[in-house]
């Protein structure tokens, strides 16, 4: 795994000094006919070519001397000197991403889940990322699955489905709080994917159909009792009121009727009873066709 930047690496500026000094020793040697010039540009090009050191805009680094902390360069060009100077690894301060994952982790209803995030966080004191910790890349990852796992641990299965972004933001302050010390923030934590196991997926899938079915049969036996309480309101108001009856069963043979083709047989009693023999005689005319 990468764990930061080369610590030795040959800046071009240095690279390019150092040709210079020995393109220059070498053409004041030929023109003096004296080897002298030749070996000074050679000693000048490799001091230039490890001590003139370049850090990006991104990028601090640290400058010990015989194995003492001096200071952080960076960003731009800085000089060392060769043997008595050395350096650390170049510090990214840009926001980096790390994935972790937790495979096969407990939840606190023991299901079984694999579970994916990602991590963003960036070095906010580059010395602290340097001399408090050896490699904080890999201390990054490994304190974040650790924390994934406790995490999982705490929560149920339909906490971890419905509830990433709770659980994302429990893990960011878990992991801010460890690496905060270290010169490192934790800026979020992004459950990707939440796995459990095919068979647990079909039970839910048939557990939540039959909910859903539940459901629909409570509503459709809702619907029935308020209709039922609707016609039991109108056959009240309807033996109250026996025009209100004759004019209902009126309109519902007009609208019955009315349609072209169509033909209604209605008990001679129904009609004797509610008087609909010249209405319907009447009807029968105005829907006959002239000839």
């Amino acid at each position: 795994m990468k764990t930061g930047l080369p610590v030795n690496r040959i800046s071009a500026v240095g690279l390019t000094l150092s040709l210079a000094a020995w393109a220059a020793g070498a053409a004041l040697a030929v023109g003096l006919r004296n080897p002298l010039p030749f070996g000074v540009g050679m000693a000048a090009g490799v001091y230039l070519l490890f001590s003139i050191r370049v850090a990006d805009q991104w990028e601090k680094v640290a400058v010990l001397r015989f194995g003492r902390y001096q200071g952080l360069r960076g960003p731009g060009v800085f000089h060392i000197v060769p043997i008595v100077n050395s350096v650390s690894r170049y510090i990214d301060q840009r926001v980096r991403v790390a994935t972790v994952s937790a495979e096969s982790t407990l939840t606190r209803d023991t299901v079984p889940v694999n579970v994916d995030a990602i991590v963003f966080w960036m070095v906010w004191n580059a010395e602290k990322s340097i001399l408090e910790v050896q490699d904080y890349e890999q201390a990054i990852i490994m304190s974040a699955q650790t924390a994934l796992r406790e995490s999982i641990g705490r929560h149920e299965l339909h906490q971890m489905v419905a509830e990433r972004e709770m659980l994302g933001q429990e893990l960011q302050r878990i992991l801010d709080q460890k690496t905060n010390p270290w010169g490192i923030t934790v800026q979020s934590v992004e459950i990707r994917d939440v796995q459990i196991p095919s068979a647990l997926q079909d039970a839910m899938s048939r557990e939540a159909q039959a909910e859903r079915e539940r459901r629909a049969r409570g509503i459709l036996g809702q619907a029935e009792t308020e209709i039922a309480e609707k016609f039991g309101q109108a056959a009240g108001t309807y033996q109250n009121n026996p025009v209100a009856l004759h004019l209902r069963a009126m309109n519902m043979l007009y609208e019955a009727i009315k349609e072209r083709g169509s033909m209604v047989i209605v008990p001679s009693s129904a009609v004797e009873t509610m008087g609909l023999g010249g209405t319907l005689a009447t009807a029968a005319l105005g829907g006959a066709k002239p000839e």
